[in-house]
């Protein structure tokens, strides 16, 4: 698909924030000077073609009261890797779960991102985590301060 420069500015509004409002689309197609009915055709056109993957929110978890934060590595059989990845995976406490190649120096497969109101909470999940798993073998990585989040922006 051939991108006009209409599909480019489309592409370049939904890179940012969407509007606070109760009707973002249609805000976002006033201010495009498009209808709604056809952003949202559009966008329905770029997820067909695979040019966009998907539309996300990013929350701010320190924000909404969840002021600890763990990455947790752990060592897991590779042929356990997807089934403990995707148990660990629906827990509400862990907001990313992925799979990383090992090395002779680092043998930790499964990362997991657990977040909690308390230090200790945190660590009470990870721990009933490693016994549900039957893995023992795991580090917690805290973290310092958050980064900041950013994705590729394209048409700038």
């Amino acid at each position: 698909m051939k991108l006009t420069s209409e599909d480019k500015q489309i592409i370049r509004a939904l890179q940012e924030d969407l509007p606070d409002t109760i009707k973002p689309y249609r805000t976002l197609a006033l201010k495009l000077g498009i209808s709604e009915k056809k952003l949202l055709e559009k966008i329905s056109l770029y997820l067909e073609k695979g040019i966009l993957r998907r539309i996300g929110a990013v929350v701010r978890h320190q924000k909404v009261g969840y002021k600890h934060n763990m990455m947790v590595v752990w060592r897991v059989p590779d042929q356990l890797v997807s089934p403990i990845g995707q148990n660990m995976a629906q827990y509400p406490e862990i907001t990313h779960c992925y799979e990383r190649a090992t090395s002779i120096e680092w043998p930790y497969n499964l990362f997991t991102m657990v977040h909690g109101t308390s230090r200790e909470g945190c660590e009470s999940f990870i721990r009933k985590l490693s016994q549900e798993n039957e893995i023992a073998d795991y580090q917690i990585l805290k973290s310092l301060k958050e980064l900041k989040k950013s994705s590729m922006k394209y048409f700038v």
